[in-house]
């Protein structure tokens, strides 16, 4: 508890044993009764100043800053009215009860503030830095790029490098929100807010403080607030134009009656009185932020980093899903899915075509080298020449081997077949007879098909695939994912005018996502309604460009952004339904004089507290 609620809770403390002392002693048996009357009376006020001078103080403070219509302004009028018609215990229980709320409110508040900010506390204090012979504790901000920090087993990461000696594993989760530590070693990349977990790290770092991860999540985080959501921006605009009619309304309501209709003017103020109370719309300007704020700090926690409460109420509306494939719903790395040879075995295949190869650098190389898997003896090869747009002739073991496309075959009169099978063909001859072909394929992510079915699920109406791969590689990752449609052969300009093909074709309020990683999709991430990079951990780029950004490299927490935001913004409805609604009620009730000072209470802070309890679930 804070040094402000102890003090709260303590003038709440003294003013109620004062309240109740002048509530339940029998005055009128030691004194007479106008001098009774007055004991009770100067208690009952001592006890009304001790808990509510700050209330008082807030509203004159306010009106002197040209700031009248607020919670505190309402709350003193009501109360100073009511001890003017000498209801001292009425104005006494309203501002306790109403101190006793404004404690839970602040309570509850800061609670989701704490775990937020525990969930992000990811700054590191110090760096160990090698420096000479000597190792020195410095902020991170002082430590320069290419100089070699020290990470000991349990500390945080404090700066963005590659590692140059030790192996140890790596707690991720405050980044991707990804609880299975990662293995890394000499080469690897770490970033800065992860923990390292057991083993001694030497790491080169390659960004400064700055522009480390752990900063870049932090401002992301930090600034989101600054984004508001059309809700938050209508209750602002609401509460604005809201407030002062019904402090017009109630002193309207004061002597209108009296004045025309020969009302009691005792009863007329005291209801709009109870009305002022009632109109307070603090329920409404505190739990919404809250729950967007909640929302996107339980986001964060999962490693989903949302730039702002308009970003995650577009979520919340979006119906139809476009994704880049490679890299995406793929894992932009080339692999050998399948080895189909002809007159020779799988193993002497791959071993001509490894050894063809073995001087290229090309990302199907690389993979045709990967599959072999055993060291590549290029003594063997005497000869090695690259045809560009066809392929490798080469001569290993002192047989010519061709490695390459249907146009290299037919260059050098080889009969050979397509496959059946979409994704990369190889063909490969020896001596002029053809020895078969290696098929070469991205391979589709683990969870993709998970992700479209969680999609579907949560009422995504289309999914849409774009690549500039070929049409039968495309139609092949769209059938096996139950994509809705796809687009190939497609450069980064088609891709915006697809997408803008489909904003088009959208009704309402509905709204398009894209999905890519955030480097090559630029142009597309900024066009559609939210933008969505993947596995953007330690890329500028991506921060940079998207509106939603997700730490892990899985499609299956597009699923999870979805549903944060539509539980978010579930939670904020019920809050708006909650707070008008009792609060017009007792408004009415008010009104027509069948509503009393605690049930106005009960629709000011009873409804806040409920509706601030309703929004920290955001945070689960």
């Amino acid at each position: 508890m804070s040094k402000s609620q102890k003090r709260r809770l303590r003038s709440i403390l003294i003013s109620a044993f004062l309240f109740l002392f002048a509530l339940i002693f029998p005055f009128d048996k030691f004194f007479p009764e106008k001098t009774s009357s007055i004991i009770s009376a100067v208690i009952f006020l001592a006890a009304y100043l001790i808990v509510g001078w700050n209330v008082l103080y807030k509203a004159i403070r306010n009106i002197l800053n040209g700031q009248i219509f607020d919670e505190n302004f309402l709350m003193a009028v009501a109360t100073i009215g009511a001890i003017a018609l000498q209801d001292y215990k009425e104005a006494v229980a309203v501002m306790l009860f109403y101190q006793i709320g404004e404690l839970f409110e602040d309570y509850a508040v800061g609670k989701s503030r704490e775990s937020i900010a525990a969930m992000m506390d990811l700054r590191p204090d110090t760096a160990n830095v090698i420096r000479g012979d000597d190792v020195e504790e410095v902020d991170p901000e002082e430590v320069e790029v290419d100089e070699i920090i020290l990470i000991k087993p349990g500390e945080r990461v404090p700066l963005d490098g590659i590692v140059t000696e030790g192996e140890s594993r790596l707690d991720t989760a405050a980044l991707t929100g990804e609880s299975v530590p990662q293995i890394i070693a000499v080469g690897d990349e770490i970033y800065s807010g992860s923990v390292n977990l057991n083993g001694l790290l030497k790491v080169r770092v390659t960004k400064p403080f700055g522009e480390s991860t752990v900063s870049r999540i932090l401002e992301l985080v930090e600034n989101a607030s600054d984004k508001k959501s059309r809700s938050e921006n209508f209750i602002t605009k609401f509460a604005a134009v809201y407030t002062p009619v019904v402090v017009v309304s109630a002193v309207l309501l004061a002597i209108i009656p009296p004045l025309f209709f020969h009302g009691e003017w005792s009863v007329w103020i005291n209801r709009a009185l109870i009305f002022l109370v009632v109109s307070c719309p603090c329920a409404l300007v505190i739990s919404i932020p809250l729950s967007f704020f909640g929302g996107i700090g339980g986001a964060s926690r999962k490693g989903i980093l949302v730039k702002g409460s308009n970003y995650l109420e577009t979520l919340s509306n979006v119906k139809t899903v476009v994704f880049d494939k490679t890299g995406t719903l793929t894992n932009g790395t080339f692999t050998v899915t399948a080895i189909h040879p002809d007159l020779i075995s799988e193993s002497e295949l791959l071993e001509y075509a490894a050894h063809a190869e073995g001087f290229s650098s090309h990302p199907i190389a690389q993979s045709i080298k990967k599959a072999y898997a055993r060291e590549i003896d290029l003594a063997r090869v005497t000869s090695n020449e690259e045809i560009s747009g066809e392929g490798i002739v080469s001569i290993v073991d002192g047989k010519q081997i061709l490695a390459g496309n249907m146009k290299l075959m037919d260059r050098f009169s080889i009969s050979a077949h397509e496959c059946h099978l979409s994704g990369t063909v190889i063909h490969v001859a020896a001596d002029g007879l053809y020895a078969g072909h290696i098929i070469i394929s991205d391979t589709i992510k683990p969870d993709s098909a998970e992700a479209i079915r969680g999609l579907k699920a949560n009422g995504i109406r289309r999914t849409v695939m774009l690549t500039g791969d070929k049409k039968a590689v495309a139609q092949n990752v769209a059938s096996e994912l139950s994509l809705d449609d796809c687009y190939a052969e497609l450069l980064p300009q088609n891709k915006v005018e697809i997408v803008e093909k489909l904003l088009a074709e959208n009704t309402g309020n509905e709204k398009l996502a894209f999905v890519g990683d955030g480097i090559n999709d630029a142009p597309v991430l900024t066009r559609a309604d939210v933008g969505i990079a993947m596995g953007a951990m330690g890329s500028d780029a991506a921060i940079e460009a998207a509106d939603v950004v997700l730490m892990n490299d899985k499609p299956s927490d597009i699923v999870k952004a979805i549903e944060i935001a539509n539980k978010t913004l579930r939670i904020v409805h019920e809050n708006i339904i909650l707070a008008i609604g009792v609060k017009v009620l007792v408004l009415i009730l008010a009104a027509f004089g069948h509503a009393t000072m605690w049930m106005a209470v009960f629709a000011d802070v009873g409804v806040a507290f409920l509706a601030i309890l309703n929004a920290m679930r955001c945070l689960k």
